[in-house]
């Protein structure tokens, strides 16, 4: 049999097999599952259409000059956040840049082609990993390649985290380089590795490189070298990482830093899954939230569970794989190991984070068993028999459902006959190449027809295992529609009502992401991220706002005495999502409501900034106060309430976790719904606070028109007056117990002439109504307070990236205010006066002002990232000063000597094109 490989490099030829395969069983799978960019069926699932689209739609701006804000502030989201954490934690990918060359409406698609990319980047470099391990056939290495790329952790877990996938890239890049350290070559592109891998995202990449030390580590155990040897290779392997960690440290610091000045979120026990569920993960078209996806092909596990009991393999080599195997799955059931991979973190959501890893070892396992020729019968027949005894005990398992069973029958069957197929052929082959003749064409043809459909089995099994992710993911998880006539229509309704840094524009409270402002342009407290601020959570609950995600997901707050303290002049106002069934169409449209509101920087007087001083810890517990005390200035009446269920009973009190009075949920048919009544002064506008009441809020008995005062000035989207008789608002509440999210304050219209309100609540769900649940606003007040603050306020505002600058009037005493939450990094002085860490007010910078300047500035330093350009820079130099010693090293090994003589001579021999390999019984490895 012929075992040429195609012309060039076979790794080469191995990649792009393994490319192509990937490519083109990942755009079969959404075909197949009629997910877009192949169908109606969005892709935008949890934090995808949340996070991952939003961040790369940010990042299209920045790169075409049109954000607001720049490497080191987002001022869109959270009313100005820190970007560099953010930047390193979702966009730190070099593919991320690629979504710059795609239409900003088709930002879905980019995020899409971004996607395979990775995904097909991560099979070539496996691909090209698994003959510098061994050699092999080049067809053999393309096809693993695809099945470690298709895995199930990809397309079931990493498919709607894309930022992970660069952790399933970086593994075998990682590999390579402990290859390189166990040779002594290529010492510097093994530190560019290392520091690519952790730039891109260093949270997988941790967990790759420990990955890629275990192997190293093994491998080192099976070359047995001696002992002074194995700590050089240990030792060139340790400055590696260090060195390529150290570059990374500017961003891989101001990502750690965020994390500790991000919301905290609630402790998570780690429950171990069965080991039924574990086993169900290895076989074909199973999904399951929170469950270890190890899927990589029924061909990959048949392979890796003969290797045992392949004899053709030395001893040592089948027990170290295997023993590594086992031991890395037994590390994923147990929390103290469980924690160490997840960097001593316990996950929030996913538990099973660095399933990639396991994959990649049962993928490089089975590379070993094939790479030493086709396992004989017996050997896959004990690898069928546990493959059957797998199936057998997972079947009690409930994520194996009944559609599974045709597809593993299926594939167990291709795999198996194709791999007989192959070592029939294999076997011939070997003793024609012995006996010096060559392979007929029938043997050929058979081992052409056994490559084909080792091919056509994977591939079809990874289709099917892909498209069963999307569709469960789809019909278990929050969703979201790609980028069209909605997002399109807010796009533009606040690009015209834009006047940043004048005023804000917020997106609106009825939001279709979780980052509107990023996806749609604007400047409000919407905001989701893994590092979002404790203090800016913390201060938006206080204020009556609401958050989904356990208080990292902040939503917008539509509210007039907020939107006065954080300069919100315009806010766009849309029906609810088309796309969502949490509540029904009102038959609405866009519409902007404009306000006149303070500039960004006001000045508060010193007495009011005292108690402001303590930050957040200085709030009540009512939202209420807590706004005016922002505001400098009482404007609401807080009434005592009435509260009446649907039978028309008192309520009873809830519990702890849920304070306030118990609202059941409305029985069907029901003609009675609960009630909340109060005396207000007529005139004002009614806010309901209720964060543990989900459903909806209406308030009765309110003449026409009541719901066109809720703001000075409303105008249609076409700039048309907003109508008179506009019915009053209708107040939505989403809220859930246990608490993951809580409802924001609503408006509900204006008080009628008698003073008397009634709310009439329609309850989706028990929730609570809490004491002081009602605030009635005078706008009369708010405007006097609006004005005396414009009065005072700075004459001129301008922001770049993380520098905010304000011009104020001269003589100014007390406290100069910036409505921007007081994260960790700003610094501020007061005319020429030198920078300090700016103070807060209620959460708020705050610069102290002693009447003799006029002028303010405030940068902004993200935390970290000094000591990052330290260790950076540091890093630099010692790789500079390595490679200069290596240079002199070389040129002293090298040293003058004898010049050849001149004249004809025997040619030099030629050097070897390819390494020999030692197998761990000490011979050479020879390639089947």
């Amino acid at each position: 049999m012929d075992r040429s490989t195609p012309r060039g490099n076979p790794a080469r030829a191995a990649a792009l097999l393994a490319a192509a395969l990937t490519a083109t069983a990942f755009c079969a799978a959404d075909a197949v599952a009629r997910s877009f960019p192949f169908g109606p069926r969005t892709r935008s699932v949890n934090d995808l259409g949340n996070q991952y689209v939003p961040f790369h739609a940010h990042l299209w701006d920045l790169l075409h000059g049109r954000a607001d804000g720049g490497l080191l502030v987002n001022w869109r989201s959270g009313f100005g956040s820190s970007f560099l954490p953010d930047l390193g934690t979702y966009l730190g990918s070099p593919f991320a840049l690629l979504v710059g060359v795609f239409p900003r409406d088709e930002i879905d698609l980019a995020v899409y082609v971004v996607t395979l990319l990775k995904t097909v980047c991560a099979g070539a470099a496996m691909a090209w990993l698994l003959p510098a391990l061994r050699p092999g056939r080049w067809w053999a290495a393309g096809l693993l390649g695809a099945s470690y790329a298709l895995c199930g952790w990809s397309v079931a877990d990493a498919a709607y985290n894309p930022m992970w996938l660069d952790g399933l890239v970086a593994l075998p890049l990682l590999c390579l380089a402990g290859e390189w350290a166990l040779t002594g070559r290529r010492r510097f592109l093994g530190v560019l590795v290392v520091t690519a891998a952790w730039v891109a995202n260093f949270y997988t990449a941790y967990m790759a490189t420990l990955g890629a030390a275990l192997v190293l580590l093994l491998r080192l155990w099976l070359a047995g070298p001696p002992r002074r040897r194995a700590l050089a290779v240990a030792g060139r392997a340790s400055v590696t990482a260090a060195l390529g960690v150290g570059l990374a440290a500017p961003l891989v610091a101001v990502v750690y830093f965020g994390t500790k000045h991000a919301s905290p979120l609630p402790e998570r026990a780690f429950v171990p899954v069965s080991g039924q569920d574990m086993l169900a993960r290895l076989l074909p078209a199973t999904y399951g939230f929170g469950t270890p996806a190890l899927f990589v092909g029924t061909t990959t596990l048949l392979l890796a569970l003969a290797l045992p009991f392949h004899r053709a393999v030395p001893r040592r080599v089948r027990a170290g794989w295997t023993l590594l195997v086992i031991a890395v799955a037994l590390s994923m059931q147990w929390d103290p190991t469980h924690l160490v991979w997840h960097a001593f973190t316990a996950p929030n959501g996913s538990a099973y984070r660095q399933a990639f890893v396991l994959c990649a070892l049962l993928v490089i396992a089975a590379w070993h068993t094939l790479s030493y020729g086709p396992p004989g019968r017996r050997a896959l027949g004990a690898a069928g028999a546990l493959l059957a005894l797998t199936a057998a005990v997972a079947s009690g398992s409930d994520l194996v459902r009944p559609f599974v069973w045709p597809v593993l029958l299926c594939a167990a069957a291709g795999a198996l006959g194709g791999l007989l197929l192959l070592g029939r052929v294999v076997r011939p082959a070997r003793r024609a190449d012995d006996t010096g003749t060559t392979g007929t064409p029938r043997t050929t043809r058979l081992a052409a027809l056994a490559v084909v459909l080792l091919v056509a089995t994977q591939s079809t099994e990874a289709v099917a295992t892909s498209a069963v992710a999307t569709r469960t993911r789809l019909a278990h998880m929050d969703d979201y529609a790609p980028w069209g006539a909605r997002q399109q229509r807010q796009a533009e309704a606040v690009a015209r009502a834009d006047g940043w840094p004048r005023y804000r524009t917020d997106p609106g409270r009825e939001q279709t992401v979780g980052n509107d402002p990023l996806l749609v342009g604007g400047q409000g407290a919407q905001y989701y991220s893994s590092l979002t601020s404790d203090v800016l959570s913390r201060m938006l609950t206080a204020l009556g706002g609401g958050w989904t995600s356990r208080g990292r997901n902040l939503q917008s707050l539509d509210n007039a005495v907020t939107d006065a303290v954080f300069s919100v002049g315009a806010r766009v106002h849309s029906p609810p999502d088309p796309h969502q069934n949490w509540f029904p169409q009102d038959g609405s449209g866009v519409t902007v409501s404009r306000q006149d509101v303070p500039p960004l920087v006001t000045v508060r007087p010193a007495r009011d900034a005292r108690d402001g001083r303590a930050g957040v810890r200085a709030f009540g517990p009512s939202p209420y106060r807590n706004q005016e005390l922002l505001l400098g200035a009482r404007v609401y009446t807080v009434p005592r309430l009435t509260v009446r269920t649907a039978a028309g009973r008192r309520p009873e009190r809830g519990p702890d976790d849920l304070p306030g009075l118990l609202i059941g949920a409305l029985g069907a048919g029901s003609a009675h719904r609960p009630e909340i009544s109060a005396r207000c002064p007529a005139g004002s506008e009614v806010y309901l606070w209720a964060p543990h009441f989900s459903g909806t809020a209406r308030l009765t008995g309110a003449p026409a028109g009541n719901g066109a005062t809720a703001r000075d000035r409303a105008t249609a989207r076409d700039g048309t007056p907003a109508r008179s008789g506009t019915p009053a608002p209708t107040g939505r509440f989403r809220a859930d117990h246990p608490v993951t999210k809580i409802a924001p304050m609503q408006p509900l219209g204006t008080v009628p002439a008698s003073g008397r309100l009634r709310i009439e609540l329609s309850p989706n769900r028990a929730g609570t109504v809490p004491d002081g649940a009602v605030g009635c606003l005078d706008t009369a007040r708010l405007r006097t307070a609006v004005r005396r603050l414009e009065t005072t306020g700075a004459t001129d505002v301008t922001v770049s990236d993380g520098t905010l600058r304000a011009r104020i009037p001269a003589g100014s005493t007390g406290t100069a205010v910036i409505a921007a939450p007081r994260i960790a990094g700003w610094r501020c002085a007061a005319g020429d006066a030198s920078e300090r860490p700016a103070s807060q007010y209620y959460g708020l910078i705050a610069v102290p002002l002693d009447g003799t300047a006029t002028s303010l500035t405030c940068t902004f330093h993200p935390p970290g990232l000094r000591l990052g350009i330290a260790v950076g820079a540091a890093s630099l130099l010692a790789l500079a000063v390595l490679a200069v010693l290596t240079a002199v090293r070389r040129r002293r090994t090298a040293g003058p000597g004898p010049h050849p003589p001149a004249g004809p001579g025997p040619a030099p021999a030629p050097r070897p094109t390819t390494r020999p390999q030692e197998t761990a019984t000490g011979g050479t490895a020879r390639t089947p």
